[in-house]
């Protein structure tokens, strides 16, 4: 059995070295943007709606997140944190996470109070086919606590932060 297995390998040929094999078998190469080193997304209508919330009134909450600055750091261990998570990190592999960074950051900031623009696609668009659960979700918001937490956001605030984001948890878990 084992002689035949290696006849069988032996006899195989060996693939043509001239082969764009990418292009064999249709894989398409993503080029990211030289300016804000994302990939390009399909065009769709920018509206701070998509945040997914209403803004809180006032300054208060963006304050107690820092400020943009603070706001910006919160977004980025966010995501780190779920990068390095192994209960999440499978859906981080093949995403733009330098969008997701600059979108996440600009979600909270909006929502926050504390003057930004939400420029990003709606939660559904956005996380259509990704298969995401509500354990994925839940992992994911204990990653966003945990960066809460790093920058001394109290612990009410937060609360208040989270009751705001929740409602979005049906946009972006799959059916």
């Amino acid at each position: 059995m084992i002689s035949i297995f290696f006849a069988l390998f032996t006899m195989q040929a060996a693939p043509h070295a001239d082969v764009d094999w990418d292009k064999e078998f249709g894989v398409e190469e993503r080029v990211r943007d030289p300016v804000t080193g994302e990939f390009p997304v399909d065009p769709y209508t920018q509206d701070d709606r998509n945040a997914g919330a209403e803004p809180f009134g006032g300054t208060a909450m963006a304050a107690h997140f820092g400020g943009q600055d603070g706001i910006r750091r919160i977004a980025e261990r966010t995501v780190a944190l779920s990068e390095s998570d192994p209960r999440i990190a499978s859906i981080f592999i093949s995403r733009d996470t330098v969008r997701l960074r600059r979108t996440l950051f600009e979600q909270f900031c909006y929502i926050l109070g504390a003057g930004c623009a939400y420029t990003g696609r709606d939660m559904v668009v956005a996380h259509a086919a990704m298969g995401v659960r509500m354990r994925d979700m839940n992992a994911l918001v204990e990653n966003l606590q945990q960066a809460m937490r790093e920058e001394n956001v109290p612990f009410a605030v937060q609360n208040r932060f989270l009751a705001k984001l929740a409602p979005m948890s049906h946009d972006v878990v799959a059916p």
